[in-house]
């Protein structure tokens, strides 16, 4: 958790000095979603669909630091070959299969892949993740019903941190219970506090085991807050006074640091985790940008159509 954060806030730093360019959508605040919901899958099978705002779940996924700076810095050595940027990177290798910046795209992609699964003998469990905006697509409704109609191995799951891109999402729905969404097409649905990492694992091994048993699809709502703008640039003047620091006394940091000390774990032990973690991420950053610069003339290479 630690290294997603110091990821993020260099990659806010790079984009700032204009070494990342482009859209960018940082996860800070969220970090406890994608490292409890990682470690009730199996990568070496089940495959994970982020939305655009994916770079926590690749690197919860095992994606290297090193490639991660690399694709967002557009060097030969990034996870696509800086191709992909910050906002269409994948890491098949750790289970991640690309972000999507279609809104609720991946919630199709994902329940195919979970149907494909059916037949290649992998027995495999896909995560379609998303915002909470994503949830009135058509296309994530259709994919439910498909799913729960196959009872194919999905878990929807919604990282509701209370906005949809500048709006709030209570003022865009009758019911902010978004987890029920899925009751009248038979979709098993639960909410988790998403800022709590071991009730995100706990919640997710059981939605997996729900799925990969052969009984159908689970929404899952993990409630969060996002401790940065919707994108790099965000005025963030949507937000009501004091909003931002009421969530920082909650982030998943703070929460898993009490946690821990409560458990026993000293200061300074604390400390030289996240000391550990800041100083790999620095160090990955400059080897990153030592690397070479992608070539510009290959940059229609692996495209289909």
């Amino acid at each position: 958790m630690f290294r997603i954060r110091f990821f993020e806030d260099e990659i806010s730093n790079l984009r700032r000095d204009s070494l990342v360019v482009g859209s960018v959508h940082l996860c800070s605040g969220q970090e406890a979603i994608y490292v409890g919901a990682c470690t009730a899958l199996d990568l070496s099978r089940d495959a994970v669909f982020p939305t655009y705002r994916g770079h926590g779940w690749a690197l919860a996924c095992g994606a290297p630091l090193d490639a991660m700076f690399a694709e967002l810095l557009g060097r030969e050595a990034g996870t696509n070959g800086g191709r992909g940027g910050s906002a269409y990177l994948s890491t098949p290798d750790q289970g991640m299969f690309g972000e999507n910046s279609i809104v609720g795209a991946g919630a199709p992609i994902a329940t195919g892949a979970a149907l494909a699964g059916r037949y290649d003998g992998s027995d495999r469990v896909t995560v379609a993740a998303f915002g909470d905006g994503a949830i009135n697509q058509g296309s994530v409704t259709e994919a439910m019903n498909f799913a729960a109609y196959l009872r194919l191995p999905v878990v929807f799951l919604i990282e509701n941190n209370l906005y949809s891109e500048l709006t709030p999402t209570a003022a865009m729905v009758a019911n902010d219970r978004l987890y029920t969404r899925g009751n009248a097409m038979g979709v098993k649905g639960v909410r988790v506090d998403g800022n709590d990492v071991d009730a995100v694992a706990d919640t997710m091994s059981e939605a997996v085991l729900h799925a990969r048993s052969g009984k159908g699809p689970v929404l899952l709502e993990a409630m969060t807050q996002r401790l940065v703008g919707h994108y790099i640039g965000d005025a963030e003047q949507y937000r009501a006074p004091g909003e931002r620091e009421r969530a920082a006394a909650v982030e998943p940091l703070v929460r898993l640091s009490q946690k821990l000390r409560a458990h026993g774990v000293t200061t300074d032990e604390l400390a030289s985790i996240e000391e550990t973690a800041r100083q790999d991420v620095l160090d990955a950053r400059e080897r990153a940008l030592a690397s070479p610069v992608a070539d510009p003339s290959t940059v229609l290479e692996h495209l289909y159509a």
